[in-house]
């Protein structure tokens, strides 16, 4: 099983913090995010050796500062999303994966909780989501990636659920076995025959799909899901004003 960071995207709302290094290296917490998210990794299990890092902005710097770690590299990031930019990786999916975003914060142990799922497809949820969203002007509620869920199984996953019918925040690590791969792969392939050039999920062209949208696809067709959560031990860093509340938010999560 391979960990996949994907981190193509420069991060243009940090403005001048990404003009030089890709938004994973911005420091939060007092280091990059990047190192955060592999001491997540290792304590899943994963050594730097079964790191693929999807890189696309400034490939160049995270290459030489992470020698160690496998690299794939997203040359049309410009023009596609985070759905496209996992699939470049798709040579190291198959025996099964736990996927992350590349600028976010979370609890070491949320990946060591997905390696111990016995599902076919596991999704990690906040369940304290909605504390991170108080004073938070640039990035409202209606952007989280909210997932609906009975018990731990995930019955929706969608931006557009309504904040008080919600189970959690989806903070975008994930966790596949090689069936739930053979599965992601297989509704990804039939997407894109369908869809290639065209619109997809909630206004957006296939091309610009979210992984949220493939996810929230498979579901409705009946695809098992299911869920592991943290109580606030995660935050996505996507403006200046997310980096100068991390520390905040950090210090008042439940533990």
């Amino acid at each position: 099983m391979k960990a996949i960071i994907i981190g193509a995207g420069r991060g243009s709302r940090l403005r001048h913090l990404t003009d030089d290094i890709p938004k994973t290296l911005v420091p939060i917490l007092g280091r990059p995010m990047l190192d955060s998210i592999l001491e997540a990794l290792a304590r899943g299990g994963f050594r730097r050796a079964d790191v693929v890092f999807i890189c696309g902005y400034r490939a160049d710097v995270i290459r030489a500062r992470y020698p160690d770690l496998t690299y794939v590299e997203n040359r049309e990031w410009e023009h596609n999303n985070i759905l496209a930019s996992l699939l470049c990786a798709r040579a190291e999916l198959s025996s099964g994966f736990v996927s992350t975003y590349a600028d976010i914060v979370y609890a070491p142990e949320i990946v060591a909780d997905l390696v111990r799922s016995p599902h076919a497809i596991t999704l990690a949820c906040d369940t304290a989501w909605r504390r991170r969203y108080i004073g938070r002007s640039q990035h409202p509620e209606s952007d989280a990636e909210k997932l609906r869920a009975e018990g731990d199984r995930v019955v929706e996953l969608s931006r557009r659920i309504p904040s008080e019918l919600c189970s959690g925040e989806f903070i975008g690590v994930m966790k596949a076995t090689a069936a739930g791969a053979a599965r992601i792969l297989a509704a990804y392939d039939e997407a894109r025959a369908r869809y290639a050039g065209k619109e997809f999920r909630e206004g957006r062209m296939f091309e610009k799909a979210y992984l949220i949208d493939l996810l929230a696809a498979m579901l409705e067709r009946g695809e098992p899901m299911h869920r592991v959560n943290t109580d606030g031990g995660y935050m996505e860093i996507d403006t200046l004003e997310d980096a100068a509340l991390s520390d905040a938010w950090w210090q008042g999560r439940q533990h």
